[in-house]
């Protein structure tokens, strides 16, 4: 029986083209004036120590750390300080206006479906906690946050890491067994089966057959692979 389910965002919950496409470049135009202008704030002196402890540099100056916070934007580091901090610069976009979250709808109405059945909900993604609940905070269906029982980043452990589900179904309180990971990253899926959660596969273009693994382009064909 699965007692609660574990989702990924982009790829799965979130198209992959609001993350690349509005997301990451809004961040990237905004992050050098966001950082000049709030340098002196207690967050981002500690982002910016983080910089420095990431990159073993203790000398950086302001400038070459903004030149390595891009360079990891452009290269999609998975890193926590550049995480962190684009949560800070998409928070003005979100709360402007500027930009709202985007769910699929079969997300959207999945998820809804599976709350009023009791089932608990968790998001762990890449992107920071804070950017997760920005994100379903602000969607074209309002605030989704109340949905969710938890949500976990990469403060838990690597996304391909057996260990960081491990950690998550402890935290959670539940056998890895009575647990459902969704993701559209195959390697990710591999890790959270190797504990023993039952796990989709969301290929959302096109459907691999050759896969051993369940799969789904939606999420109300994973309520029918996983009934309730």
């Amino acid at each position: 029986m699965i007692q609660a389910i574990i989702t990924d965002i982009e790829g799965t919950t979130t198209s992959l083209s609001f993350v690349a496409e509005v997301l990451f470049p809004f961040s990237r135009k905004k992050l050098p004036g966001y950082v000049r202008e709030h340098q002196h704030l207690e967050k981002i002196q500690a982002i910016l120590t983080q910089v420095q402890e990431v990159t073993k540099k203790s000398s950086l100056t302001l400038d070459a750390m903004i030149d390595q916070l891009i360079e990891w934007i452009d290269q999609d580091q998975k890193i926590t300080p550049l995480k962190t901090l684009q949560g800070y610069i998409w928070e003005e976009a979100y709360r402007s206006g500027e930009v709202v979250g985007h769910l699929y709808i079969d997300a959207y109405q999945e998820l809804v479906s599976w709350h009023q059945q009791g089932i608990k909900l968790y998001i762990y993604s890449s992107g920071s906690v804070y950017a997760q609940k920005l994100l379903f905070g602000h969607t074209q269906w309002g605030d989704l946050t109340p949905l969710f029982s938890g949500f976990f980043d990469t403060q838990v452990g690597g996304k391909r890491e057996a260990s960081s589900y491990g950690r998550i179904a402890e935290e959670i309180g539940c056998k890895p067994t009575h647990l459902l990971f969704l993701s559209d990253i195959l390697p990710e899926i591999t890790a959270a089966e190797s504990i023993g959660m039952k796990t989709c596969l969301l290929q959302r273009e096109k459907i691999d057959s050759s896969l051993h693994h369940s799969t789904a382009q939606t999420f109300d064909e994973v309520t029918k692979l996983y009934p309730k």
